[in-house]
Parts: structure tokens; sequence; C-alpha cells
């Protein structure tokens, strides 16, 4: 029997109606694999994930495969959204046992859990071969599958970390040097990003690179990561239509994207291009800024003020079927009857040409040129191009809205909904909206009010007024986060002291002392085959580098020694094994925080919110902010309060500087 329909992921709910008996993960499904002795299948995706829904068309919609699924095995179904831990644990074993990963992701286990064979995408024939074999085997020499399973496992444990012996080991401040050097080698200079396909954002190397240019005055790096930045802009996977930004691109060019539209690839990406903004003043950057959130707000929001997870990659054609990126392509003749008369220039500026073509006559839009230099051939004014562009765009959006839009998964994620919470105040920031402040806002009062009980967790999910999973590292790493970003624009304490809360709660229930690093799941949860501390940086950084980042700063507001301590020593653990940067560009960031360019700047006074969002809008990624209009006992403000001025704190290493009432003299100090 299929218990899927009573579930509230929208992954999971796709599956319900399909002939397999799937179950979800949880105790009793556990519970009933050992006492049937049957082995596990199980079978982890996402609701945008393209090659799940071919999977799920091909074989467990089809019921000579669901007939050999139900016979022999427990299957289980994971929202990897969801459960970002059994995720975790399962895309370990599949990476030692095929050299890959990705989603779909399949599992056979032991009726224990311990995994034995897997995969990612299987076609039927494949699928039905390797389960009878698998189940055969289990029949009539269940010792060898159970001690390979067991050798398996103990491959995994070895995957765990190393804690560094050596407390006295130093930061290297050096060491980031050779790392980017060693980075550079893999740049793509005609196309930004890396010299590879297909080719992710990876917001946080970005900020990084960005960072450490900046810092180190390193214009190549900086130009790197403008063009980077542009050409990301101008690809397929930018929406220039209706905003937002797909997961990745399949093509070296940023053409064509994999279409899903995910929360937290924008949240960051908002992020990235607000600071980039603030170091450039690129109009194209502020551009992106506005039709993203403009798309969040419109696309992604509900009606409490959360955000929802991601628009699925795969859309309803004009024929009624379900096709990967139906309702983003275009043909020319479509293109020709919606643009009119503008058509070739339009052609120029989106190339409505080979570079643009994509499959079957279809286009994705794609700029390889600036406005200025097509506006010169064509002797036109830069600003007649640019309404003319705004227009063709409208006209686009207008016919797009008229067809079947992609399917949305419409629950949300603690831990994203707090990336997204940072993109609007690094976008409030740079462009000083205060839209973007008050949607950043609703979205916190939103977290407290769903998502953390009155016992002090977090959840990790949220969906028709229930939230169900015991929160993740991610979510209070993030969380905290986003909640100091927004102590940095309001000056608001409770918010520092709401990011506090949460992190003594998580040295309490994640943090192992012996490791010197935070696990990913709750003590008060129910172990799985292995723990599991994440500490590479991926598309969203590691939450032990967010939670490491997260102690630094909040070691420093509240003078917290211990804070600081947990924080250095996990860098310190960390830093001497990185071989592989964009692995790790959030352990290399805060790294930076050490370095010599590192500031404190508390303003205090009666304009201090004014001069806060003055001093928000320059880049400075190596100060860190605190401020009053009033008296305060925060540590790093307490006894320097003056009602009779504004003045400004400079300190460097817990030495401050003489108090200032000049602005542009504090300004002048940092740069």
């Amino acid at each position: 029997m299929n218990l899927l329909s009573q579930e509230t992921s929208p992954y999971l709910l796709q599956h319900a109606n399909n002939p397999v008996h799937w179950k979800a993960w949880n105790a009793n499904s556990l519970a009933e694999a050992k006492d049937k002795n049957k082995l596990i299948i199980v079978s982890i995706g996402y609701s945008a994930c393209h090659w799940c829904h071919v999977m799920e068309h091909e074989s467990f919609e089809d019921q000579e495969v669901a007939d050999v699924m139900n016979a022999n095995f427990i299957s289980i179904k994971v929202d990897r959204e969801e459960r970002p831990d059994v995720d975790a644990v399962y895309m370990k074993a599949v990476q030692i046992l095929t050299g890959r990963g990705g989603w779909p992701l399949n599992m056979v286990t032991l009726p224990d859990g311990r995994p034995v064979w897997g995969g990612t995408y299987f076609k039927k024939e494949q699928w039905i071969n390797a389960l009878e074999q698998l189940q055969e085997l289990y029949r009539s020499n269940p010792e060898k599958l159970i001690d390979y399973a067991e050798k398996l496992h103990q491959g995994i444990q070895s995957l765990r970390i190393v804690p560094n012996e050596n407390p006295k080991t130093s930061i290297n401040k050096e060491q980031n040097a050779g790392l980017v050097e060693k980075w550079k080698h893999n740049f793509d200079w005609e196309f930004g990003g890396m010299a590879s396909s297909p080719k992710f954002m990876m917001p946080n190397n970005y900020h990084f690179l960005m960072r450490y240019g900046y810092q180190k005055k390193d214009n190549e790096l900086l130009e790197f990561v403008n063009l980077t930045l542009t050409r990301m802009a101008f690809g397929g996977v930018f929406d220039t239509v209706d905003g937002g930004f797909s997961r990745y691109s399949v093509d070296n060019k940023w053409h064509v994207p994999h279409f899903e539209k995910m929360l937290y690839d924008n949240g960051q990406l908002v992020s990235l291009y607000s600071d980039a903004f603030k170091l450039t003043g690129n109009p194209l950057y502020k551009e992106v800024i506005e039709k993203t959130l403009s798309f969040v707000e419109r696309e992604l929001k509900n009606s409490e003020g959360g955000f929802y997870c991601a628009l699925d990659a795969d859309s309803l054609n004009a024929e009624k079927h379900l096709e990967e990126g139906a309702f983003y392509v275009w043909k020319t003749p479509e293109l020709k009857s919606i643009i009119g008369e503008d058509f070739d220039l339009f052609s120029q500026v989106f190339n409505i040409n080979s570079f643009g073509l994509w499959e079957d006559g279809n286009y994705v839009l794609i700029q390889n040129q600036s406005l200025e230099g097509i506006a010169k051939m064509n002797n036109i004014e830069v600003s007649t191009l640019e309404n003319k562009k705004k227009i063709w765009e409208q006209k686009l959006y207008i016919e797009r809205e008229k067809r079947s839009k992609p399917r949305l998964d419409d629950k949300c994620l603690t831990s994203w909904n707090a990336i997204m919470l940072k993109g609007f105040v690094d976008a409030y920031k740079a462009l000083e909206d205060g839209n973007y402040l008050n949607l950043a806002l609703q979205n916190a009062d939103f977290i407290i009010k769903n998502l953390w009980s009155s016992e002090g967790n977090l959840f990790h999910n949220y969906k028709n007024q229930k939230s169900t999973i015991n929160g993740y590292l991610e979510d209070y790493g993030l969380v905290i986060a986003a909640f100091i970003s927004l102590y940095e624009v309001t000056f608001d304490e409770k918010w520092l002291l709401n990011a506090k809360q949460l992190t003594d709660y998580s040295f309490e229930h994640f943090y192992d002392e012996k490791t010197g690093f935070f696990a990913f799941t709750s003590n008060l949860d129910k172990a799985l085959i292995v723990s599991h501390f994440e500490t590479e940086d991926n598309v969203i950084p590691a939450s032990n580098s967010v939670m490491a980042k997260n102690l630094f700063q909040l070691g420093i507001y509240f003078e917290n020694s211990f804070y600081e301590k947990v924080s250095q020593r996990m860098l310190q653990n960390i830093m001497p094994g990185v071989d592989y940067p964009s692995a790790y560009s959030n352990w290399m960031d805060l790294a930076l925080n050490y370095s010599e360019e590192n500031r404190e700047l508390a303003i205090c006074g009666d304009l201090a919110l004014e001069y806060c969002n003055k001093i928000n809008s320059f880049y400075f990624p190596n100060v860190i902010l605190a401020g009053t209009e009033e008296v305060s006992n925060l540590p790093l403000l307490k006894n320097r309060f003056n009602e009779n001025e504004t003045l400004f704190y400079l300190c460097q290493n817990k030495t401050c500087s003489a108090p200032s009432a000049d602005f542009q003299e504090i300004i002048s100090k940092i740069n």
C-alpha cells in the first residue's frame, strides 16, 4: 500500500499514486524492514529534479517494476530537501560505490539501513535486473551482502572528521594566497566561472574571490568576478523576462539552464550581486537584484511572509506533456509576432541566431554584447535601446503568462528562508529600498512564529500550518547569520539576542567536543547509521563554516571568548587540509577575518541608524558593524553612548582608536 498521500512534501505527494508501495522515512517503515527481514530501497530526490521525474515515469509508474519492488523490498521515498541528513549519509555511500553522486539517488540497504548497492538514474531494465539479483543474493547468500555492507559502512565512517590534535596550530594567513593562485588555473576567461560544464553559480565562491580581490588589491581577480557576474546575468541561466536564476547551466556559456528555480540559489545570488553593486555601481547588477526580488516576492512568497522552495524544471508544453523548459523557450515565428518591427534589433540583443539556438528550433535568450555596443552599431541612443528592451521583456512576460506554469514546491524550509531573508537584507544595504527590509522583517517574524518552538528548537519544514521535522545544523547556522544581518541594518539588539539564544542551543544539542565541530543532526533525534559533520562548502556553504563565521561575529559583539576560541579551533582544524579551494571558500572567507584589514566599527548617538545606512551602502566586507541610538549594555557598545553627539569607534584586534565625530575621517581610515 502506498502511504505517501499522508505526507505534505510536494515531492512525496508526486509519488502518492505510483503502484509502488512507497513509505516515508520514519520509525515505522524502518521497523517493518527489520520485522520482515526485507532489504530496503531508499529512493531520494526532490520536486524540481528533472531526472527524478524521468525515472518515476519510466519505472515507478510501471506495474512490472512495482511488482518486483513490492514483493521483496520495503520501498522508502525521501525528499532530500526535507531530510538532508538521510541524503548526506547515502550520498557518501553512492560516491564511494560509483565515484559520483546526484539525484535521483537510489540505494538498496540491509534491513538495518546499512547500504549494499546504489547509484543515481537507472533505466527500467537495469533497475529490475539489479533488484532481482540483489534479492536472490540476499536469499541464497545473505552473509556475503552483510559482509559487503560492513565494509562499505566502515568506508563511510572513515570519511568522518579527524580532529586536529595540535591545539597550537596557527592560522596561516598566507595559505589563502597559494590556494587562490591554484584556483586561477581553472578560471574561464571567456565566459566566466570555472572552465568546465555544467556550470553552477556557486555564489559563495565569488563572495570570497571578490572580498579577497578587494582586500588584496588584486584587480585581475576583481575583473574575473565581474566577468563571471556579467556573463551569468547575460546568460539564459538568468530569466531576463521575469527575474530569477535557474539552478545551473548545462553548457559553458551560461546559456541553457537546468530550468528549475531554487530559493537558495536566488537568495545567495541576490546577496552576491548586492555586494558587487556596492563595489562597482554596475547598473546591470541592480537590474538583476530588482528583477530577482520581484520574482521571489511574486512567485515564491506565501501570505504569511514565508518563502516557498522552488519552481520545477518541467512544465506542460503545447501538447500538454511535461517537458523541461517548455515555459521558458521561444521559437522564431512566435518572437516575430510578439516583437514586430523591432525583431532584427531584438535578435541582435538576445541572439536569435546560431549562438542563441538551443535545440528543436527553440531559443533561450542570451546576451553576449553590451547594449552600448549594439546601440552604437545601430546609430541609436543607449537610453532608447534600454527602453526598447524593457518593452520587449514586458511583451514577452505577458505572452509567457498565458502558458502553463512550472509546478511549485510550496513547502517552506527554515534554512532556505534564512538565506532569502539575508538576500533581502543585503539588497536593502545596496539599494536602500525600504520594501526589501520590510519583507526581510516579515520573514524573520514568520520564522519566529512558525519555525521556532517554545522548547527552544527550530523546525526544518513548514506547510499547511504544520512543522514536523526537527531542525538541522543548517537551519540554526543560517537563521543565526540572517538575524545578525538584520541587526546590522536595524541596530535592534533583539536580533543579536535571538542569534545568541540559537547559538547556545546549538552548543547544547549539536556540538561535538571531541572533533571540535557541530554534528548535522541534533542529539535529540534518532541516530542514523553514521554521524554526519558537514564541512565542505557546496552550492550552499557548509553548516559548520556558517557556524564558525557566526561564532566569530558573536564573539566580538558579546566579548565571548568561548565563541571566539571554538571558531578559531574549527578554522585551525580545516585549513591545513584544504586542497580544493572552491569546496572551502566560506572557510577561506573566515580566514580573511584574521587579516590586518579586519575592523570593528561602533556608531553611538542619535544619528547612528542614519550613518548605519551610509556605511552599509559601501562595500566593506572586512568591517563588523554595531551601533545604538540609546544607552546599550551590549559589550561592544557599553559606556560608549553620548547623547550630545554621534561618535564613531573604529577598532582592530580589540584595540580602538580615539572616538571621532568625523564620518569622512572614519571612511578614509577603513579604506
